[in-house]
C-alpha cells in the first residue's frame, strides 16, 4: 500500500546541507498497523510528512496504493490536480490536533470537505456520521477549547477520515495525551484500521504503542532504516534492538562459570510452565535475572532472563530443551559479575546496576 524507494531528503540552509533521509526502503502491506520509532533527529516526521508530499523529497520515489506521487510533484497543472486527488485519499492525524479554534467540532471535520467542494447537506451528513463513529456524536457543536485533549485528537481522526482515506499517517498522535486517554485513542485507532480496513502509518518513540497495535515496525537512526519486519519477527530475531527495546531485560552472570540465556515466549509456549519443567527435568538450579511481558498484536508475548549454573558447553542439553518446547533461546553475551576478595577471603559482588538494553527514546523537542 505504501512504499518509499531510495528516499532522499536534503535540507540546505545558510551554505549548510542536513540530510533528513538518506536512502530510506519502506513498505507497508495493505490492512496493516505500521509503527516507525526512533531518537530525535532520525528523520521519522520528515519521512510521515514525504509519504503525502507536505515534504518533496530531494530523490527517490513514494508509491502510495499503486500511483507514485513524486511523478506527479511540479509536473504542470493536469498533475497538480491529480496530486491533490491522491492526496484527499491520505488521511493525516498531528501530535497537536491543529483544530480551527474558531470553529466548532463539526465545522473542523467538514473543512476538507468544504475544500473538495462537498456540498455542504452532504458535509454536514458526513461530519455527524464521522463523529458517530469516533465517539463523539454530542460534541458536534462544541469548540475546542471545550474538549480534552483526548477529545481534540478524536475530532482530529474524524477530520482525518473525511475524504474516505484508504491510508491513514499519524505523526505522534498519543505524544501529548495521558496513559489512559492514549489507550482509548489507539484503540480507537486499532478499531478503524479493522472496520475500515485502513493502512495505518505511525510515527512514534513509545514502545507501548508498538506493542499495543503494530503489525508491522521498523528502526530509524540517521536518517535511514536500521531494522525492520513484522512484530513477530523482529521477536525471533536474535540481537533485535526492537526486541529489546520492546521487552527490555537485563542482569549479568553472578560468577565467571554461569551461562547467561535469553529466552523468548510467544503464543502457547507463554502460558507453560517451561521452566520450572526444566528445573524438574534436569535437576537444575534456575535464576531469574529479569523478565517481561505483555501482550502484542492480541497474543501474549514476553522475554526472560535467565541463569543456569555452569559454561555452556554443560549447558547444552537444557538449552536443546527449552527450544524444543519452541522458544527463541538467545545466549546472552554479558560481562560476569568480578569476584572481589575482602579482609576474611569471601567473594563479594560488585552492587553496582546492570547495564540492560539501553531503550529507544526520543528527546525533549
Amino acid at each position: 500500500m505504501i512504499t518509499t524507494t531510495g528516499l532522499t531528503k536534503v535540507y540546505r540552509a545558510r551554505g549548510r546541507e542536513v540530510t533528513a533521509l538518506d536512502g530510506v526502503d519502506l513498505h507497508v502491506r495493505e490492512g496493516e498497523v505500521y509503527g516507525v520509532v526512533g531518537q530525535s533527529g532520525a528523520g521519522k516526521s520528515t519521512l510521515i510528512r514525504c509519504v503525502n508530499l507536505l515534504e518533496r523529497p530531494s530523490s527517490g520515489t513514494v508509491t502510495v496504493a499503486g500511483q507514485d506521487l513524486t511523478a506527479l510533484a511540479g509536473r504542470g497543472p493536469r498533475a497538480g490536480r491529480e496530486l491533490r486527488r491522491a492526496r484527499s485519499r491520505i488521511g493525516m492525524v498531528f501530535q497537536h490536533f491543529n483544530l480551527l479554534s474558531a470553529r466548532t467540532v463539526q465545522d473542523n471535520v467538514e473543512l476538507p470537505l468544504e475544500i473538495l467542494g462537498v456540498s455542504g447537506r452532504e458535509r454536514s451528513r458526513k461530519a455527524l456520521d464521522l463523529l458517530d463513529l469516533v465517539g463523539l456524536a454530542d460534541k458536534a457543536k462544541a469548540y475546542p477549547a471545550q474538549l480534552s485533549g483526548g477529545q481534540k485528537q478524536r475530532v482530529g481522526i474524524a477530520r482525518a477520515l473525511a475524504g474516505d482515506p484508504k491510508v491513514l499517517l499519524s505523526d505522534e498522535a498519543t505524544s501529548a495525551l495521558d496513559p489512559e486517554t492514549t489507550r482509548s485513542i489507539l484503540g480507537l485507532l486499532r478499531d478503524l484500521n479493522r472496520q475500515l480496513g485502513l493502512t495505518v502509518l505511525l510515527i512514534t518513540h513509545e514502545m507501548d504503542v508498538v506493542k499495543t497495535i503494530c503489525d508491522s515496525a521498523a528502526l530509524m537512526r540517521g536518517g535511514r532504516i536500521v531494522e525492520s519486519g513484522t512484530v513477530a519477527e523482529l521477536l525471533a530475531t536474535p540481537g533485535s534492538e526492537l526486541s529489546h527495546a520492546l521487552f527490555p531485560v537485563g542482569g549479568e552472570a553472578s560468577a565467571p562459570d554461569r551461562t547467561v540465556v535469553d529466552v523468548t515466549f510467544r503464543g502457547e509456549a507463554a502460558t507453560r510452565p517451561v521452566i520450572s519443567e526444566l528445573a524438574r527435568t534436569y535437576n537444575v538450579d534456575v535464576s531469574i535475572l529479569g523478565a517481561a511481558m505483555d501482550t502484542v498484536a492480541g497474543k501474549q508475548v514476553g522475554r526472560m532472563r535467565i541463569e543456569l549454573p555452569g559454561r555452556f558447553e554443560e549447558n547444552v542439553v537444557p538449552i536443546g530443551f527449552l527450544r524444543e518446547q519452541g522458544l527463541q533461546v538467545d545466549v546472552a553475551d554479558v560481562t560476569p559479575v568480578p569476584e572481589v576478595t575482602g579482609a576474611s577471603g569471601a567473594a563479594g559482588a560488585d552492587e553496582s546496576a546492570p547495564a540492560g538494553p539501553e531503550l529507544i527514546e526520543e528527546g525533549a523537542k
